[in-house]
């Protein structure tokens, strides 16, 4: 039977980290599975609930916040499966979503990584980047309200208007979702935890791409409370640029980031 393993990465997640964690319990069947809580030094009840709700749980807590990649990275060690998730907190689902997300992967052994369709809460979808990021595209998305051409810009990054109605392949798998091979994951060693947020999913796509595809499947989807927290505030939108100014950094040096 194949092993599937779950990791989810929190900080103050306590309003939505008991959700999550009861839509995996309750749509989890046919395979055997592990599931991870990284806490990233919560201030508020997160720990204490999932200890106190989901003891069956292998809960890890940080002595601090390091960045999602760097939490997800400290349960590189411990798995011992043949597909991993990358989950969010804030994330829920009505089916048994991993199975139909590793067969897809056990069907088609071209295919590294692989997300499902991602909805808003009010069931639209959500425009999650699909394109490789360029600096025009990310400048768009502050700038769309004032010209055709930002929007524009921003509707070809969001691949705004195409209809996915079967799987296919795509530059840039969302951190919020993510199943890929284990093997290949370990390969990788994880993410880059350079980017303390935002960019670590662009990067660990484009590295997984040298193993395989990264793949949209529609057939598949889950809800996403996204709070866009660097539209809100002025601290995350500070981490935004430094870890856009890191993945121009790196990829141009590998001959593979776009500017323009």
């Amino acid at each position: 039977m194949k092993k599937i393993s779950i990791c989810i990465v929190t900080h103050n997640n306590e309003n939505n980290i008991l959700s999550v964690l009861s839509c995996i319990y309750r749509h989890s069947k046919n395979f055997i599975f592990e599931t991870f809580v990284v806490d990233s030094n919560s201030s508020d009840r997160t720990v204490e609930l999932v200890r106190r709700h989901f003891p069956q749980v292998t809960l890890i807590p940080l002595p601090q916040n390091r960045g999602f990649g760097f939490g997800h990275n400290r349960v590189l060690n411990r798995i011992d499966s043949d597909f991993h998730v990358i989950l969010n907190p804030d994330i829920t689902f009505d089916t048994n979503i991993f199975d139909g997300l590793s067969s897809f992967l056990e069907n088609n052994p071209d295919v590294a990584m692989v997300v499902p369709q991602i909805l808003n809460t009010d069931g639209s979808v959500q425009a999650l980047p699909r394109r490789i990021p360029k600096l025009k595209y990310l400048i768009s998305g502050r700038l769309e309200r004032f010209g055709r051409v930002f929007k524009k810009w921003r509707g070809e990054y969001t691949c705004s208007g195409k209809n996915f109605d079967k799987p296919v392949e795509i530059d840039f798998c969302s951190g919020c979702f993510i199943m890929i091979r284990t093997k290949i994951f370990k390969k990788l060693r994880g993410f880059d935890e350079r980017f303390i947020m935002y960019f670590e999913d662009a990067d660990l796509t484009r590295r997984a791409q040298c193993y395989g595809k990264t793949v949209l499947n529609p057939d598949f989807c889950a809800t996403h409370a996204w709070e866009r927290a660097s539209a809100k505030r002025f601290k995350y939108l500070c981490i935004h640029v430094d870890s856009m100014v890191k993945y121009f950094k790196k990829w141009h040096s590998k001959g593979g980031a776009k500017f323009i």
